[in-house]
């Protein structure tokens, strides 16, 4: 849904400052409640893993105090990095896509939710782990699609935005940073950062997948 309405935004503005489309407000507005409700669908995931471990009963019995306070750490301490995106998104970048853009720029806004072009892929994935079919054909091929759709929609698209805007302003891909506003550099580079460092645990994976550690090629060889 997020793809296809930002693929609906970007397409339809022709001047990628000036040119508004109503779905880039309305789709943000849709999606702050799903944010909200991915974190505690997390948490969720999370305590039943718990359960599940026997660290808690589920015979109804008592737990130990502050045993949620337990699980709600072990939460944030392994899902920390995603916790923190959900919160930026509502915390910073609903306002600032709703309030500080004044209408402007509905086409990066497009493009940026074409970014979730590579979730299905990613939680299909994670459905085969579940599910022990890490060595059938459709977790490889799907494996491949979600490396290429993160790499194109997630990875490349910071350089893609920059290159558009050099291409509206007349401007070279290399001097468009010194062109526009430290902050706007600066809240790109936030965005990228968490996704270089899930790219490469899925490159990482993929080494996993394709190489088995019997016999893995030299480039992936890595240290646990």
């Amino acid at each position: 849904m997020a793809s296809t309405a930002g693929y609906i935004v970007s397409t339809s503005c022709k001047h990628i400052i000036d040119d508004q489309h109503w779905l880039s407000s309305a789709y943000t507005q849709f999606a702050v409640p799903y944010f909200i409700y991915d974190i505690y669908a997390m948490f969720l995931c999370h305590w039943h893993k718990h359960q599940v471990k026997g660290h808690g009963g589920d015979d109804g019995a008592a737990r130990a105090p502050g045993s949620t306070w337990a699980i709600a750490r072990g939460y944030l301490h392994k899902e920390f990095l995603m916790v923190l995106h959900h919160a930026a998104m509502v915390l910073v970048c609903f306002p600032l896509s709703v309030v500080w853009r004044q209408g402007k720029g509905d086409f990066f806004l497009g493009c940026m939710l074409m970014a979730e072009v590579s979730t299905p892929f990613v939680c299909l994935g994670k459905i085969l782990i579940q599910y022990k079919q890490q060595h059938t054909l459709l977790h490889k091929v799907n494996g491949a699609l979600m490396l290429l759709s993160f790499l194109c929609c997630r990875v490349l698209l910071f350089p893609y935005l920059y290159w558009a805007y050099g291409r509206h302003a007349g401007l070279p891909l290399l001097a468009v940073p010194l062109a526009i506003p430290a902050h706007v550099n600066l809240g790109a580079a936030l965005l990228l950062a968490p996704q270089l460092y899930w790219f490469f645990l899925i490159c990482r994976g993929a080494c996993r997948l394709f190489w088995p550690r019997s016999r893995p090629p030299p480039a992936c060889q890595t240290q646990d």
